[in-house]
């Protein structure tokens, strides 16, 4: 007999090992979900993680009620959330095609999650009150609860995201669930009413059929949402550890997406390429080693490798997904002319900030081509400790460049971007151009220069007669360096500067003028 209890106790601890592995997962999922529909991945998961918590507690005060049939109870919690774990991201993603009110449906999701598995531990406690003592069975419970936790991290972290992605990872924790379900209803068959084996039966035979056939549909169904959700033909789509990584196609002209933000369009792609490289590389008397931060489409290394004086160039993108492509998709390597292949090109798959810190290179020209800064992770890269380690690795004389959003629909995070390079010591100047399919865009140039350095008349001074550019001209240098007035008084000198420990960058570019974009 005394063998016995172990072995229904051990189902249950494993259930309760199963719930704290999954809970934990979930909550990560939906925390990572939340920030690339949402943005801000600070609130987003303070928020997410402290939702889902609250409501844990909601689903323990609920199981109050439950007074008979514990086990079947547990057993229907369980398939339920066997199910909704596994399509979480599914709805996410096709929601995201037709409604502009996603947070409502990525908390609401938190919350029942939150509130199923609130109710499971509990129920789990009171069903194991049988085969053990009060003080081994809560302490049992709460062990298990919190070794599924960590392993849950470690999964998702290392296992997860990596190999499975957003599409797959969540059919894991699902089957996870479901087999746990399957061993409690197995193991304690004999103690479950007669009235309920019949619906238990059919429940696992339809919920197999739906998880396989979710597992099966998932990429299909995710590209119909996406379809939806962008004006144009869906060519190529891909989810890396990093970012969702998306291409269409309209007409001749193609597009590519980086979580669901526009990075070029090969109609207007060298309105943008040109002034981020040109300015800097022309001005600069001997650019021969150079460095770009981001740039994994390979553009900007083809504008770069335009210039014979250029002996040594390092991309440094942290997608190995994103330089693939650069690298080998047809689309890419027509645009770039494979650049990314040329043997002047070294490139390398890491963290821009860790590259410059830990590295004893020196540079002529950096280039900084990253995504726009809506995130505190990104923001890293726009701060003043970014650019005080830039300055170190730039011979004198050096010049950094940076895209810096737009000054009209984010005028602050773009302000903000130029004073923060003027403080880590750069002669600094905001550049603009208005790109055909993102509107008025800037960057913000720094030069390793003496104070009163003339480096707006020097801009405007570059000519480009022996150099192929499809855009830019000397004409072109008077207008992207001229700003009217501010369209946007008191959007300036009110700025902050973007440091490590008070990133104000993130805030100021999530509550731009985005309305009117």
């Amino acid at each position: 007999m005394f063998k016995i209890k172990n072995r229904y106790s051990a189902i249950l601890m494993a259930a309760i090992f199963a719930t704290g592995f999954s809970g934990i997962v979930a909550e990560y999922l939906l925390s990572t979900l939340a920030t690339h529909f949402l943005g801000d991945s600070t609130v987003q998961w303070a928020l997410i993680v402290s939702t889902m918590m609250f409501s844990m507690g909601l689903g323990s005060r609920i199981s109050k009620s439950f007074l008979t049939h514990l086990t079947e109870k547990f057993l229907i919690l369980e398939f339920i959330l066997s199910i909704v774990v596994s399509f979480v991201p599914l709805i996410v993603y096709i929601s995201s095609a037709y409604t502009a009110s996603l947070a409502i449906i990525i908390y609401a999701c938190s919350i029942l999650i939150g509130v199923l598995i609130g109710m499971e531990i509990p129920l789990v406690t009171r069903i194991n009150d049988q085969y053990e003592d009060l003080r081994v069975n809560i302490s049992n419970v709460l062990e298990n609860d919190y070794y599924g936790s960590l392993l849950g991290g470690i999964f998702f972290a290392f296992v997860g995201i990596p190999f499975l992605g957003l599409n797959y990872t969540p059919f894991v924790l699902g089957l996870i669930n479901f087999s746990v379900a399957i061993g409690v209803y197995i193991f304690l068959k004999r103690f479950i009413s007669s009235s309920y084996k019949i619906p238990f039966n059919i429940s696992i035979g339809l919920i197999t059929v739906l998880l396989v056939g979710g597992v099966f549909l998932a990429e299909p169904i995710i590209t119909y949402g996406e379809q939806q959700k962008y004006k144009d033909k869906v060519i190529y789509a891909e989810q890396t550890k990093y970012q969702r990584i998306v291409i269409t196609q309209w007409k001749n002209d193609f597009w590519l997406y980086l979580n669901g933000n526009e990075q070029l369009c090969t109609m207007d792609e060298m309105m943008y390429h040109e002034p981020l490289v040109h300015p800097a590389m022309t001005l600069h008397p001997n650019p021969s080693e150079v460095l770009v931060l981001g740039g994994g489409d390979g553009c900007a290394v083809r504008e770069i490798l335009k210039y014979e004086v250029a002996k040594n160039i390092t991309l440094v993108d942290l997608d190995p997904a994103m330089t693939k492509l650069g690298q080998e998709y047809p689309l890419l390597t027509n645009l770039n002319k494979g650049a990314l292949n040329d043997p002047r090109v070294n490139v390398l798959n890491q963290d821009g900030f860790t590259f410059l810190s830990n590295n004893n290179a020196f540079y002529d020209v950096i280039i900084v081509d990253l995504p726009d800064p809506r995130t505190v992770e990104l923001g890293r890269l726009y701060s003043e400790e970014f650019y005080r380690i830039a300055y170190k690795h730039l011979r004198p004389g050096g010049i950094i460049i940076t895209q810096a959003g737009s000054p009209y629909f984010a005028t602050k995070a773009f302000n903000c971007i130029v004073k923060t390079m003027q403080s880590a010591g750069f002669v600094t100047i905001p550049l603009h151009n208005h790109i055909i399919s993102l509107g008025e865009w800037g960057w913000s140039m720094g030069t390793k220069q003496p104070d009163g350095f003339p480096l707006k008349k020097a801009l405007q001074k570059l000519e480009f007669k022996d150099l192929e550019t499809r855009w830019l001209t000397n004409e072109a240098m008077q207008l992207i360096t001229s700003f009217g007035k501010d369209v946007y008084p008191g959007q300036g000198d009110s700025v902050k500067i973007n440091k490590i420990h008070d990133p104000v960058l993130y805030k100021y570019y999530l509550k731009g003028n985005w309305d009117l974009y």
